[in-house]
């Protein structure tokens, strides 16, 4: 039973707390009480810890300062949705009160708790009681008490964990939302899982999740935020990439965890995953040859790329010299090849891919913006869960992030369509934030569940009909409920009305719903354009 926790034993609770949300992640997500088929808080949640610990994992060093420092690097670049950044922030705060500790004992760590709910509710403009912000404020309570009266740690973390289950029960008596979905708060579930994996790293119950086959997507080198702009930030020259194929039969799954242990010893930004059929492989390091020695102790090598980052920096500096900075610059985000291209040819200058499906992270973001030509970039996140991050950006890069917060792909279109070159950073934003007020916004998808939502019932597989997340509609037929829709949220001043049909949405289907709307609204201009989103089947923008 331990008393204090050092920087060793502090590793293997954050590295625990991520495996352990990993491990259910897909369970958290299950409990989103929007019947869409977009549930993300616990995948949002994972990916946010995953690069907190995969920034901690390339610290050498095991002092407490060293790994808050990294852990709360890696969770504030890769916090995604809100509750990955409301996430990021409850690490902010209790890396912010243990790094100055030698030593934590349980005072220390409940008024870390303390520390993280104070900097979560400070993200949040209007905090929402019986999400992921009333947990940790319980737990912040509960962990003073608890700090009186514990001897060790296991007996701390046993009595805040007991009271953060307890009121995480609570939770759909203070939200109508989850108790007719007869959920808990998914956010809440997530937090509970984090400190049950602190916990178990302490009573030595901990199961470490690897990040082999727990890949969201390809990562290249591209995912990984790197500031060109400085040589001196630039610590490891070569980006190094490369597949270990063939893989010998001796080697085994350890094998690959100390491949990835001995790459965080020469470098950082280490990625190695996969299974003992295909590991791929990227580090940054002044030696290569190391990292391909080690390689080669598990199998052969292909498709080897090594790339001088120096140069490449020496390069841009060129370019940029031949191509000054431009005052402005703006970047979307959105799914779907139309959308990406409606967006650039209205001058984006830079799409994300990403939306409700998949929010990208603080670190996508910022990355995104230093690759823009520009010194004041107007950021437009289109989805109310993006807006957050897209905030938390600014932390990571040196541009001037302005965002503006738009919620939809109408939205952002309107925003974008706003912007005047002649215009100052101030007169712009107001203009854009006038225009998005005029904007109506629907879609159309499906149910993934069967619940009562906005005093509508709804079954799996009903079309539903949305303004915003407000469900309007319901049906069965995609044409029927997406003119349904449209009736709903038009106006005797509505002039224009505009469909961005989705991927697996054809042109002939599409023809069909204009054909109806126009019976229907024959003084209204009436457009269809090919969007490719997920999910949706339509995106409708109204003005």
């Amino acid at each position: 039973m331990g008393k204090t926790i050092n920087g060793s034993t502090l590793r293997k609770m954050f590295s625990s707390a991520f495996s352990l949300v990993e491990e259910n992640k897909k369970d958290i997500d299950a409990l989103n009480v929007f019947p869409v088929p977009d549930g993300d808080t616990g995948t949002n949640m994972s990916l946010t810890l995953k690069s907190a610990v995969s920034e901690m994992n390339a610290c050498e060093s095991n002092t407490i300062e060293a790994i808050c420092v990294a852990f709360n690097r890696g969770a504030l670049k890769g916090a995604r949705g809100n509750s990955g950044v409301i996430t990021s922030q409850i690490v902010k705060g209790m890396c912010a009160s243990l790094m100055a500790k030698e030593e934590i004992v349980i005072k220390d760590f409940a008024k870390a708790i303390e520390n993280g709910a104070t900097m979560a509710y400070k993200a949040v403009t209007v905090p929402k009681e019986g999400t992921i912000l009333t947990i940790i404020k319980a737990m912040a309570e509960k962990s003073k008490q608890a700090s009186k009266t514990s001897k060790t740690f296991e007996e701390f973390f046993n009595q805040i964990i007991a009271y953060g289950e307890e009121t995480l029960q609570q939770t759909p008596n203070m939200l109508p939302v989850l108790k007719k979905a007869g959920v808990v708060d998914a956010g809440g579930r997530g937090l509970v899982y984090i400190f049950s994996g602190f916990y178990k790293a302490l009573t030595g119950e901990m199961t470490e999740v690897s990040f082999v086959n727990n890949v969201e997507k390809d990562i290249t080198s591209e995912d990984l935020h790197v500031n060109f702009e400085s040589l001196a930030d630039i610590k490891f020259a070569y980006c190094t990439e490369f597949f270990i194929i063939n893989i010998y039969e001796k080697t085994t799954d350890a094998d690959i965890n100390t491949l990835r242990t001995r790459l965080c010893e020469i470098g950082d930004c280490v990625l190695c995953i996969g299974d003992l059929q295909l590991i791929k492989v990227h580090v940054h390091t002044n030696e290569p040859n190391k990292a391909l020695g080690y390689a080669l102790q598990l199998g052969e090598l292909n498709g080897v790329k090594i790339e001088n980052m120096l140069e490449q920096n020496r390069q841009l500096r060129k370019q940029q010299e031949k191509t000054p900075l431009k005052e402005y610059g703006m970047i979307a985000v959105a799914a779907g090849e139309g959308l990406t291209n409606v967006f650039k040819d209205i001058d984006v200058d830079y799409v994300i891919s990403g939306g409700q499906t998949m929010n990208p992270s603080a670190n996508d973001i910022a990355t995104a913006a230093d690759k823009v030509n520009a010194k004041n970039i107007f950021v437009f996140p289109n989805n109310k869960n993006i807006i957050m991050s897209a905030e938390q950006a600014n932390d990571i890069t040196d541009k001037n992030i302005i965002v503006i917060p738009t919620k939809s792909i109408p939205e952002g279109v309107s925003a974008v369509l706003a912007f005047d070159a002649n215009c100052s950073i101030d007169e712009n934003k107001e203009n854009m934030m006038e225009v998005l007020p005029s904007v109506k916004s629907g879609s159309v998808t499906y149910a993934v569940r069967t619940t009562n939502v906005d005093g509508i019932d709804v079954k799996v597989g009903d079309i539903m009909g949305l303004d915003n997340h407000t469900v309007l509609t319901t049906g069965k037929d995609v044409c029927d409920t997406t003119v349904d829709l449209v009736k709903k949220i038009v106006t005797p001043e509505t002039s224009n009305i505009t469909l961005f049909y989705g991927d697996g949405v054809t042109e002939e289907d599409s023809q069909n719903v204009q054909s109806k709307l126009e019976d229907n609204f024959p003084d209204i201009d009436i457009s269809m354009v090919f969007g490719g989103q997920p999910v949706y089947y339509y995106i409708v923008s109204v003005e």
